[in-house]
């Protein structure tokens, strides 16, 4: 470890993990450069030059191909790809940036510009990939010390979106769909499953004498059990007698993988035929919620199927059960008969001693 002068600034030169690192003091007076390089002597003798290397040598496009690499074993294929999508945005504007550069100014600067063009949640999506990453770096990789997207505030998002079908228009979509797609859209009702989850479904996480099977990766990178109902494992059952055993359970007529483009089109080619509008395929999973919700399942059971980690996300459907509150209220009269005959029993021994005083007084 030492100091060279390159151009009249004074450099420092040092081993450093097998490595050769040299930085410059930025300054021309040799002893404040000597100063400089005590206290670098300081932060390596305490462990805290590790963070400033790594943040000043690494780029963010460094940091989000590593994360990419690494999150692809345990993210679902969509999530996947939809960080592959935010980063198209992303690296264009942080890709050459050293960690160390990206800073909550230059993210709220990118927030205020993206939000003209995109909603609120894709830019939600997009600052939330950076924060994750930023996590991921500091936890795990040790390339830096501060995550930037601490100091600056997502936008607000009012998921106001309460759309699910109809009797009537069950009967139509199902109708107007072809008996592939129609397969799909019965499941997707009678599960809550996501359209990624269903068509990376596998025979292997399937059990039809337990009549349960299990999503293997779902969107928040946890397996869930789903139970299957009677119409499900007949309809799975039906599959297994009537068509060669492939590794997916939906497959195409050659046996590969359903794309998610072509069950997209057939979709809304159905929805056009049976002429209803405002409705995605995401809806269906909100259609399977809501009718549980009305039929007075209760909140939690709800979350459990449909795999939210937290009751916030689930709490959407709560005013489509009006009927389970009253039976929380009811519940008492099921569970705690004594204490409200309790109640009554005191009230008419009250009466009765009234009614007792009062003929005494009228001689009675």
């Amino acid at each position: 470890m030492g100091l060279f002068r390159r151009h009249k600034v004074w450099w420092m030169s040092l081993m450093y993990q097998g490595r050769q690192v040299r930085q410059s003091t930025e300054t021309t007076d040799k002893r404040l450069a000597e100063t400089i390089l005590a206290k670098l002597r300081i932060k390596i003798a305490e462990g805290r030059f590790l963070d400033v290397l790594e943040e000043k040598d690494r780029t963010f496009n460094e940091m989000m191909d590593r994360y990419l690499t690494e999150q692809s074993v345990t993210k679902a294929p969509a999530s996947h790809q939809r960080d592959g999508q935010c980063l198209g945005h992303l690296r264009p504007v942080f890709g050459p940036l050293k960690l160390i550069e990206v800073t909550p100014k230059l993210l709220a600067a990118y927030k205020a510009q993206r939000r003209q063009k995109a909603k609120p949640a894709t830019v939600n999506k997009e600052l939330g990939l950076i924060r994750h990453a930023f996590n991921i770096a500091i936890r795990e990789w040790e390339w830096c010390r501060d995550n930037p997207m601490r100091r600056v505030s997502l936008e607000k998002v009012r998921n106001e979106r309460d759309r699910w079908l109809t009797p009537d228009e069950d009967t139509r979509l199902l109708t107007h769909s072809v008996p592939w797609l129609q397969d799909i859209l019965v499941f997707a009702l009678n599960t809550g499953m996501r359209r990624g989850e269903i068509l990376g479904l596998e025979w292997r996480a399937v059990d039809l004498n337990r009549q349960v099977l299990v999503v293997m990766k779902s969107k928040n990178g946890e397996k869930r059990t789903v139970p299957l109902n009677s119409c499900l494992v007949e309809l799975l059952r039906h599959k297994t007698a009537t068509s060669e055993k492939h590794s997916f359970v939906f497959t195409t007529s050659c046996g590969t993988r359903i794309d998610a483009r072509n069950l997209t089109r057939a979709f809304y080619s159905a929805l056009e035929k049976a002429e209803i509008t405002n409705f995605r395929f995401h809806d269906l999973r909100h259609t399977f919620a809501t009718r549980l919700a009305q039929a007075g399942v209760d909140l939690y059971k709800v979350q459990r199927l449909l795999g939210h980690k937290s009751p916030t996300m689930t709490q959407r459907y709560a005013h489509h059960s009006p009927e389970s509150l009253r039976e929380g209220v009811l519940i008492l009269e099921r569970h705690h008969p004594t204490g409200l005959a309790q109640i009554y029993h005191t009230e008419a021994i009250i009466q009765s001693r009234r009614c007792v005083s009062i003929g005494a007084g009228n001689g009675i």
